[in-house]
């Protein structure tokens, strides 16, 4: 069944495909993404007018036609022409490389570093025109106003903030630098200030208050002791002879140049491998596989009745994924602890992916990069690339098999 509904990281990452790949068409990567041609060229227009961008801007110039005017005086007032829209142009250059510079200065070091991209705007826009303040820091001007409309709010929560981060500082120098958000919230609990580990947690980031912390290898599966055990329906049997019937889903790390990394949740049907949900994001929090899981509902049409596998992971143990499975009507079953053969079919799907797209490199270079490297393959593993277990179809095309057989033993 055809996604419904796309989800926003979703049409902003095959507008970012489109636009980042030379010489391609809408018909092309519509094809790869196994959507309309109309509907990615109606995202990549809407993206254009929210920057601010002309078609013309957006993708590599075409080399311009030869003159072909026999005319000498229509030569020369295409000439001048051109030579004018050139010169508008290195003008519009020159003002986006001047609010470079001045934002480089901005944002470098110090106290200066958390000061926000909308700031920057606030600061210069009457030096520039805010629609080329925001299209050159990739911002959006209704984020902007919004944002501008909140100052006052913002000054009070700041202030608030810069209070409690006096009392985190106090109780973090009572313990010698040892503690970190969970007992300074449960320190300054008992003190009498009311507040939540949450927010504890985002002072200190801001306010670099760290506790004392061992350095640990890169873990994508962390179970959650409090969790409540779950059976394992599937016993290493990855296959189903309907699609929509079972499910199963990872999280693998996808890395970065400078030892980061951003991590990636996915969701594959059992039946054709197909991959329906994923999501993207540089945290392993359940948010991340909740994301997945909702893209596949989207994809779908629903997942009501159908059986969800997954390892240990604290995100798929947690109480809020668990009531995400409920709302969609999905029964979640598990592989033993660390056994990762009972959950082979998701790593071997994992494996291909970072095979074929690093091709050998150590790592994808910057986010960007990485994501829209990651989104393409993904995209075009369902539309085109053969799998082995479908007879060499891709997920789609066997499905589609599967749908026409149906439909012809109906007749």
């Amino acid at each position: 069944m055809a996604m419904k509904d796309y989800s926003d990281e979703f049409k902003a990452d095959a507008v970012a495909l489109y636009e980042s790949t030379p010489g391609a068409t809408y018909k092309s990567i519509a094809a790869d993404l196994g959507i309309n041609r109309a509907t990615l060229r109606a995202w990549v227009l809407q993206d254009r007018e929210r920057r601010g961008v002309t078609a013309a801007a957006a993708r590599p110039p075409a080399r311009p036609a030869a003159v072909a005017s026999a005319d000498p005086d229509e030569r020369v007032r295409r000439l001048e022409a051109r030579v004018a829209e050139l010169e508008a142009s290195e003008h519009k250059l020159a003002t986006e490389r001047d609010i470079l510079r001045k934002a480089a200065k901005y944002f470098a070091g110090g106290d200066e570093l958390v000061r926000s991209r909308f700031q920057f705007v606030d600061d210069h826009r009457n030096t520039y025109e805010v629609k080329r303040l925001c299209h050159v820091l990739d911002v959006n001007r209704s984020s902007y106003y919004k944002w501008l409309a909140g100052a006052e709010a913002r000054a009070t929560r700041q202030r608030e903030d810069r209070i409690l981060a006096a009392e985190i500082r106090e109780v973090h120098g009572e313990s010698g630098g040892a503690y970190g958000s969970p007992r300074v919230t449960a320190e300054l609990r008992e003190k009498g200030r009311l507040v939540n580990e949450k927010r504890v947690a985002r002072i200190m980031r801001t306010f670099s208050i760290t506790g004392i912390h061992l350095r640990r290898r890169v873990r994508t599966t962390v179970p959650d002791p409090a969790a409540s055990p779950l059976p394992d329906l599937f016993q290493r049997d990855f296959t189903a002879t309907e699609p929509g019937r079972k499910y199963m889903g990872d999280i693998t790390y996808l890395p970065l140049a400078g030892g980061e990394f951003l991590y990636l949740a996915t969701v594959l049907d059992c039946f054709s491998r197909k991959v329906v949900g994923w999501s993207i994001a540089d945290h392993m929090r359940t948010s991340l596989v909740a994301d997945a899981l909702r893209m596949a509902a989207r994809t779908r049409g629903g997942l009501e009745g159908s059986v969800f596998h997954s390892d240990h992971g604290a995100q798929y143990g947690s109480t809020a994924f668990a009531s995400l499975c409920d709302q969609l009507g999905v029964t979640r079953s598990m592989g033993a602890v660390g056994t990762s053969a009972d959950n082979a079919a998701c790593e071997s799907f994992h494996a291909s992916l970072k095979r074929e797209t690093l091709q050998g490199a150590h790592d994808y270079g910057g986010a960007t990069t990485c994501r829209q490297t990651v989104f393409a393959w993904l995209t075009r593993y369902n539309t085109r690339r053969r799998h082995s277990a479908n007879g060499h179809l891709s997920p789609n095309a066997y499905e589609h098999r599967h749908h026409s057989a149906k439909l012809t033993l109906a007749a």
